[in-house]
């Protein structure tokens, strides 16, 4: 359900993910079909390929219920899309995920969307994923490293050795900026928020074409992204311990 999640409407074929599963084409054909008779998978028209169902959308409506974390940062997103002029992203972190929640576009005449919500990524591959992989105390983001160093590579191009020097730039400077690295000419940069338990719980970022990221610019997002992720801290710590972490 998690690797249909990331192949949002064109859906994923049965080859993939079966290998993405680590089972036998038998059981994942069998398996997809018990879930198309629950509601959860759909296969698409004329095509040999499945998606999520109706029921995924039902069951979601159901937790954002209990779940609201994108009520609760929407107003602060919001004004950071507005103050920063460009696309402002809410990314939450799900495992070895990052899932962007929710997005806001900033008034530039030039928008950048580079995710779109309830799309996945490994953590480390956005700035907001970068920002949150970043934060985990060391022995636990060592352990996600040894989950999604090979997909990293293979996928994105992104070694092991490099990851580590993003995190270690992503310390010294108390934000993640990434150029080039998703998307060809897009910027972006990110910082992480924690639950009221302290844990890393999701991240806000702000994306634009390389051109608007000047050094001047990149100071007044680092500021930005810093109140913006205090503000949402304080709300979570008002909200009696109510949000932590989905991992």
């Amino acid at each position: 359900m998690r690797f249909l999640a990331t192949k949002g409407s064109r859906g994923g074929a049965l080859t993939e993910i079966a290998r993405h599963a680590e089972l036998p084409h038998p059981t994942t054909h069998r398996l997809l079909h018990q879930l198309i008779d629950e509601g959860m998978v759909t296969q698409l028209d004329n095509e040999r390929r499945y998606a999520l169902g109706s029921l995924a959308f039902e069951l979601g409506l159901s937790a954002a219920q209990q779940f609201d974390i994108r009520g609760l940062c929407q107003p602060i997103l919001q004004r950071l899309a507005l103050e920063a002029g460009d696309t402002a992203y809410l990314v939450l972190r799900s495992g070895h995920e990052a899932v962007c929640v929710d997005l806001q576009e900033g008034p530039s005449p030039i928008r950048v969307i580079t995710l779109q919500v309830g799309s996945r990524r490994p953590l480390g591959v956005g700035a907001g994923g970068m920002a949150l992989l970043a934060a985990l105390p060391a022995t636990e983001r060592d352990t996600v490293l040894d989950a999604i160093h090979v997909q990293l590579d293979s996928d994105w191009g992104m070694s092991r050795e490099f990851m580590m020097s993003s995190i270690e730039e992503a310390h010294r400077k108390g934000y993640t900026l990434i150029r080039n690295r998703v998307n060809a000419g897009v910027s972006a940069m990110g910082r992480h928020f924690s639950d009221a338990t302290g844990r890393p719980l999701a991240s806000l970022s702000v994306a634009a074409i390389n051109e608007r990221m000047t050094p001047s610019r990149i100071k007044t997002m680092a500021t930005l992204l810093a109140r913006s992720t205090q503000e949402i801290a304080m709300a979570l710590r008002s909200s009696n311990g109510r949000w932590t972490g989905f991992n």
